[in-house]
């Protein structure tokens, strides 16, 4: 399964794109989660700040 989406990803306008990972702090549990999301790469410096 996983070979498929990355295959897919290499083809056409999937090299544009970056799998981004940031945690991030739950403000009722205080807990840290993991969030996941795949943005073109020239959008990757605004999502992290």
């Amino acid at each position: 399964m996983a070979k498929k989406t990355v295959a897919s990803l290499q083809k056409g306008e999937g090299r544009t794109y970056s799998k981004v990972i940031k945690m991030v702090k739950s403000p009722k549990t205080g807990a840290y989660t993991f969030q996941e999301q795949m943005v073109p790469n020239d959008a990757v410096q605004s999502i992290l700040k």
